[in-house]
């Protein structure tokens, strides 16, 4: 029997438990009177490319000159923003994004997160993918994370597994795969509880594909080999 989307999240979330993603620093913030919002939006961009350890390093660093927040995001130098953001990889690219992100946020919204956010999801995320390297992941990464708005997320990891259980997709695009895991758990959780639950599943997949399901899978200790098909796939070419 093909492996169910809530049962996924309830084996992965027995043995990893909650991830309580996304991480900020919500004391930095309560200091300097940010928006721990903006943390996200920034934090979805630099991890882009890289490892969250080096994103971490990059967010520490803005943190320490006082710059992680949209306005001063906008005014800072880009060589110094260059500097700040160097360990997430790609700086260059980056920095222009996170320029083009703060300039729109100033322009349309005056920096004011709520009015960017109190929408509905279609429109942001259209506003959001307008925007030069910016994604449909990133994007829905801000939406979720920073915008509390029910979508899911689909990344790297969330394709590999997909296509290695299978799970039931019609293909393995990003919106396909996105479609099938939002249909399927909005018949089991409602409004918050199923935002909470597109959070949890989505880095609780990332943990699955670090710890077992990598490139080269670890599939004799894997949580899901009773209910993956690719090992056994594997040994019978």
């Amino acid at each position: 029997m093909p492996l169910k989307t809530n049962n996924l999240y309830k084996i992965l979330l027995d043995h990893f438990g909650k991830q309580n993603w996304w991480p900020i620093d919500k004391k930095y913030h309560q200091l300097n009177k940010t928006d721990p919002r903006f943390e996200i939006m920034v934090g979805a961009i630099l991890t882009q490319n890289t490892a969250w350890i080096n994103v971490e390093k990059a967010l520490n660093n803005l943190k320490s000159d006082h710059a992680l927040d949209a306005s001063n995001i906008y005014e800072i130098n880009e060589n110094k923003l260059k500097k700040l953001i160097q360990p997430s990889g790609y700086y260059n690219q980056k920095t222009q994004r996170l320029k083009q992100l703060s300039f729109h946020l100033k322009n349309n919204y005056s920096y004011n997160l709520d009015e960017f956010f109190n929408r509905k999801t279609n429109r942001i995320r259209s506003e959001l993918l307008s925007l030069n390297g910016i994604g449909p992941e990133t994007a829905d990464s801000i939406l979720l994370y920073a915008g509390e708005h029910p979508i899911f997320v689909v990344d790297a990891y969330t394709k590999r597994i997909s296509k290695r259980i299978p799970l039931q997709t019609s293909t393995k695009t990003y919106d396909d795969i996105q479609t099938f895991f939002q249909n399927s758990l909005t018949n089991h959780f409602k409004d918050k509880k199923l935002v909470e639950t597109y959070k949890e599943l989505h880095a609780l997949i990332v943990e699955l594909a670090k710890n077992f399901c990598k490139k080269n899978p670890n599939c004799n200790s894997c949580i899901l080999k009773k209910n993956c098909s690719f090992k056994k796939i594997n040994l019978s070419k």
